[in-house]
């Protein structure tokens, strides 16, 4: 169970898992959304669905993914070197030794980019980050690898929170994204970022998916929450749920 919220560098506790934690609030938001209210689940009929993992942070979605299904096979991308002693630590102490973990970032093109880090849950290479900074405090050159390249055989869930570069990586694979059965995309409206969820909503349908959108709770979204308003400063996610419309309920 989870009471009080740990501080940075301490442990904690999700369900049976022991979690090395990088920021208290962050760690408490993960197990509120992830394991309360379950935003990342999916029924699946195979024991060991295939999950791509994108923006794994920490690594509390994988936690969730194995709790529930023990022997999905998950590949988890995470480019933040200030984040992933975190996410390898928490996979190493429950024991997951079978996630293949990919040290990069998702983007359109196989290049390096500059990383705007903020150590704890917003790091990103999204143009926007470079004049945001009141959210990072550090940057780093890392690699990019393409989504389109992981996406050559059926994927049962794929889960993205890349914090802006949503429509970037996945208009780069629209052509292949019919592997996919069914995904979860955190959408960002963030001061600086295009605003693209049209463009998003229309590839998806494009691509035979049908679609619902989320916007969490009050506490990890109040921007989204009214009286509404909006402006040059107004922060905001969505959860986009987008299921391919030929897959049997």
């Amino acid at each position: 169970m989870f009471n009080d919220i740990p501080c940075s560098g301490e442990w904690g506790y999700a369900l049976d898992y022991k979690v090395h934690i990088n920021d208290g609030r962050n760690f408490h938001v993960l197990y509120k959304d992830i394991f309360r209210h379950r935003i990342y689940h999916f029924d699946c009929d195979r024991r060991d669905p295939l999950v791509l993992d994108c923006g794994s942070n920490i690594g509390m979605s994988i936690l969730y993914f194995k709790h529930v299904y023990p022997a999905a096979r998950i590949v988890a991308f995470e480019p933040d070197p200030t984040i992933l002693p975190y996410l390898r630590d928490n996979l190493a102490h429950n024991g997951i030794t079978d996630v293949k973990l990919i040290e990069s970032a998702l983007w359109r093109a196989d290049q390096p980019r500059t990383l705007h880090s903020d150590g704890k849950y917003g790091s990103s290479i999204a143009g926007h980050a470079a004049t945001d900074s009141s959210a990072h405090s550090a940057t780093h050159t890392v690699s990019c690898v393409r989504l389109r390249d992981y996406l050559t055989e059926p994927v049962d869930f794929l889960k993205m929170n890349i914090e802006g570069s949503e429509w970037d990586v996945l208009s780069d694979s629209e052509d292949r994204l019919h592997q996919v059965r069914a995904m979860v995309v955190e959408y960002h409206h963030l001061p600086g970022l295009p605003r693209t969820l049209h463009k998003i909503l229309e590839l998806l349908d494009r691509q035979g998916f049908e679609y619902l959108i989320n916007d969490f709770d009050a506490e990890t979204n109040p921007q989204s929450q009214p009286p509404f308003r909006l402006g040059a400063t107004s922060r905001y996610f969505l959860l986009v749920y987008a299921q391919r419309k030929d897959r049997p309920t």
